[in-house]
């Protein structure tokens, strides 16, 4: 009997479980009207817990007139987030950014009295890796939230929330980033990564996730279990994007090279995700911006570029060519110009900032929005499945026509270091 017990008790902890994990999680932030059901009221001063597991995060709350964040803890996974924004008597301006600084939405507008429903698909990650071992993380990455046990989405100061809803959901074409410092979702201002832009192009139906570090090669993506975790949780039908080189050329041992360790750890990430049924995809290294006495960009990669060309031909693997792509964007910028897409910034522009930000390999937010728009194009150029999934009208994109800087809108996030991100 008490087998029998312990068995059923067992199985009703699972059913419990498993129903926790598919339940939406549903939060209304209007007070004084009927609460609906299955709805949680979020009063001004909900400050998450992990007893509570939701709530206002990082010591915001909405309604200040300043950014705010709110957080829901939540397992590894994608989730379907649904927002209903507006406000009964003032016009209302949304962005969305979630985890680490990924945009969701951008510039949601709404009408005094209107209101708009707007869906977005965010990936969770975690540590762990099937068979008991775990990521090998940096120091920094110990604190970021895209490693954290919890969902934070983060709204401008101009976002009314009347309700949010969270549905884990399993039928999505996942999007793994693999890379360095030009992919990762920076998490302090000024840096910013292509990776964390491309989100905001894509409606629901993908899911991106993004494994990307600072300071990463091939190899060091390989010996810190990163490849091992994406393998793990990797689907048939997934895709697997691949963009290293700015710091594989540093590697000097006697087996490194383009031509040897590099071109042999990238056959080996496309044909790992191969034998799981994935799709993987290459993307050359963005350009530096290394401007030459004549005027155009000058290769500071050497040979690397050429040589992921040379193993996407050879594997008959889809390529996006964002060398060539950000050589064409930073010289239609021009050479002086171009350092608005890059962290360059004059001292005291940021908090204990008191020299200036010069750095020509890592961008800034509008930098790394125009090259997520870059990847996009390579993504309808290769005619990918996911293409299918890109925001309704968004128009060819051909880089050497940027956006105009000046018509590039950025809400600052809370958290901002001066200090440079690995790599270089």
């Amino acid at each position: 009997m008490k087998l029998k017990a312990l068995f059923l008790f067992s199985l009703m902890g699972y059913f419990s479980f498993a129903f926790a994990q598919t339940a939406p999680y549903q939060y209304t932030f209007v007070a004084g009207k009927k609460l609906v059901s299955g709805y949680t009221l979020i009063a001004p001063g909900t400050v998450y817990s992990e007893e509570k597991g939701f709530g206002y995060d990082s010591g915001t709350a909405s309604g200040t007139g300043k950014p705010f964040y709110f957080s829901v803890k939540l397992p590894e996974g994608n989730y379907l987030v649904t927002l209903k924004l507006g406000d009964e008597k003032k016009a209302t301006v949304s962005s969305v950014k979630a985890e680490s600084r990924r945009l969701m939405l951008e510039e949601v507008k709404t009408d005094p009295g209107k209101f708009v429903t707007a869906s977005f698909v965010v990936n969770l990650k975690d540590r762990n890796i099937a068979g008991g071992k775990i990521v090998g993380l940096k120091p920094r990455e110990l604190t970021k939230l895209d490693w954290d046990d919890k969902l934070t989405l983060e709204f401008d100061r101009l976002t009314v929330i009347q309700s949010l809803k969270i549905t884990p959901v399993k039928d999505q074409v996942t999007i793994y980033l693999s890379g360095n410092s030009t992919v990762v979702n920076q998490e302090d201002e000024p840096w910013a990564s292509w990776g964390q832009m491309i989100p905001r192009f894509f409606k629901p139906g993908v899911a991106f996730a993004n494994h990307a570090e600072s300071g990463l090669t091939l190899g060091s993506f390989l010996g810190s279990r990163r490849l091992d975790k994406i393998m793990s949780v990797i689907k048939p039908g997934d895709y697997l994007f691949i963009e290293f080189g700015h710091n594989d050329q540093k590697e000097k041992g006697e087996n490194d090279g383009a031509w040897k360790s590099y071109t042999e750890r990238l056959k080996l990430f496309v044909q790992e995700t191969r034998k799981k049924g994935a799709i993987p995809v290459i993307v050359t290294s963005t350009s530096r911006r290394s401007f030459g006495s004549d005027g155009k960009i000058a290769n500071s990669l050497g040979d690397y570029p050429a040589a992921a060309r040379k193993v996407a031909s050879d594997e008959k693997v889809a390529l996006i060519d964002l060398n060539e792509m950000s050589t064409k964007l930073y010289e239609a910028l021009g050479e002086e110009p171009s350092k608005k897409a890059f962290v360059h910034y004059p001292a005291n522009t940021y908090p204990g900032q008191d020299k200036p930000l010069a750095d020509n390999t890592h961008f800034n937010p509008y930098g790394a929005y125009e090259l997520a728009k870059c990847i996009v194009q390579g993504i309808k150029d290769n005619k990918l499945g996911i293409q299918k999934f890109i925001v309704k009208g968004l128009p060819v994109f051909d880089p050497s026509h940027p956006d105009p800087v000046a018509e590039f809108k950025w809400f600052e996030s809370r958290p901002k270091v001066t200090v440079k991100p690995d790599g270089n």
